[in-house]
């Protein structure tokens, strides 16, 4: 039988993401994101969407105004997630530099998550750097999840070894 694990306590300025809601809440950020690959600057936004899932670290949707997409090329990974649906999947290419598969997208999502129609988020394990008002996100382990970790969320994290039935 798999336990939940305890959740860590969150500080000032901290929530932890065992707070968060299931389904996943999307809200609106004003923070300043940046998305950095191969040397370059690959997004840069003040107008996030924030999906907000139990267990789950945040996960930063950008609009594709604030994406470089001449750095993007669609490829035939689709996934599927029970909340928000098919996302199709991006490589990043500055040069002779790929990421695979490090930026995905929902371009027809389900039912209340229609917001985030379009909009673009990135591994962080999969590009150079990604920051959240100055600060450098952390991945989640594992590679399966694109949660961004930052100093306001406390875990433990789903994502690692043993994390896949929480």
């Amino acid at each position: 039988m798999l336990r939940r694990p305890a959740p860590e306590r969150p500080g000032p300025g901290q929530q932890s993401v065992w707070d968060f809601p299931r389904p996943p809440a999307v809200v609106h950020s004003s923070e300043h994101v940046r998305v950095e690959f191969a040397g370059q600057l690959v997004a840069d936004s003040t107008d996030a969407l924030v999906v907000c899932e139990t267990s789950h670290p945040p996960v930063y949707y950008l609009p594709p105004r604030d994406v470089d997409a001449d750095v993007l090329e669609q490829v035939a990974l689709r996934t599927w997630c029970e909340f928000k649906g098919q996302a199709v999947y991006y490589d990043l290419v500055v040069g002779s530099q790929r990421a695979a598969a490090a930026c995905w997208s929902y371009p027809r999502p389900a039912a209340g998550y229609e917001s985030l129609a379009g909009r673009l988020t990135f591994y962080p394990q999969r590009v150079g750097r990604i920051t959240v008002d100055g600060e450098t996100v952390r991945s989640v382990e594992g590679d399966f999840y694109g949660g961004w970790i930052t100093s306001r969320v406390t875990g433990p994290f789903k994502g690692g070894p043993g994390t896949q039935g929480w």
